[in-house]
């Protein structure tokens, strides 16, 4: 069967490194901890070879592209039908795999960030993620309060999850190559089932706050219409990227306890 051409509307840039390859899948942990391992945009499956020759990993693949997984299917009999042909955005994997499951893939980098969001909305039963991304992107979710690059990503995951920037790759190893740098990340869920505050409104915080993010939170977060009890509160005095998600939440904290006044 002819190989999947990469789609420049999908995002696709075709891994071509077996060994990187490798090295991405060993960077997954515990696979005898998880029901299910899903792959998404497995392309022609550079990473999926090494995920079907592991035991412990239960596979399923997810790819929108209908190229790509007829090409799997064809040439990967023993995923069978572990081939899921969908919008990994828009399919219901907490229904469909119903157990704790990890995330795995060489993600297109024009869904990357929307596919982090999604992992938090399903962190009851993401336990893990392994993925390839931007650099850009991989170092803004993994940096820390006081770094340029820590946002609205790197707060909200982290609050959930453990994350270690792993390794950067290069464009030369992809077909076609990227303009930019690539990295792989991975991230380890936490033991915070539940934050010490609202969360609806503790993201709402981050998020004003992260918006205009060389303002004070004071001037950043008046959107909010703060209670006037915590006028005088130093944390108001700081910029968002100087908070930690704790700070966030003690942040969060007050405000709801100024609204009920």
């Amino acid at each position: 069967m002819a190989k999947v051409k990469p789609k420049k509307h999908l995002g696709q840039h075709f891994l071509k490194d077996t060994n990187i390859a490798l090295k991405i899948v060993n960077s997954l942990t515990h696979h005898n901890r998880y029901s299910y391992v899903v792959e998404v945009g497995p392309g022609m499956g550079v990473l999926t070879q090494y995920l079907l020759n592991n035991k412990d990993i239960n596979l399923t693949v997810i790819d929108i592209d209908k190229e790509s997984t007829a090409y799997l299917a064809k040439e990967m009999p023993k995923l069978a039908d572990k081939i899921i042909t969908a919008d990994f955005l828009k399919f219901d994997c907490q229904a469909h795999f119903n157990a704790p499951f990890a995330i795995i893939g060489n993600f297109p980098y024009n869904i990357s960030s929307q596919i982090f969001f999604k992992v938090l909305d399903m962190r009851s039963s993401v336990q893990e993620v392994v993925g390839m991304i931007q650099k850009e992107v991989a170092q803004r979710i993994a940096s820390g309060p006081g770094n340029k690059t820590y946002g609205i990503l790197s707060v909200l995951l982290q609050a959930f999850y453990t994350i270690d920037y792993l390794f950067t790759v290069s464009p030369s190893v992809f077909n076609p190559p990227p303009k930019v740098d690539s990295a792989v990340i991975r991230l380890q869920r936490n033991k915070t089932n539940q934050l010490d505050c609202d969360e609806n409104l503790f993201t709402r915080v981050v998020k004003q706050g992260f918006q205009n993010r060389r303002k004070t939170l004071r001037n950043a977060l008046k959107p909010l219409a703060l209670p006037p009890e915590i006028n005088n509160d130093s944390q108001l005095n700081l910029r968002a990227e100087q908070l930690s998600v704790s700070d966030f939440v003690l942040l969060t904290q007050k405000i709801e306890e100024g609204w009920k006044k």
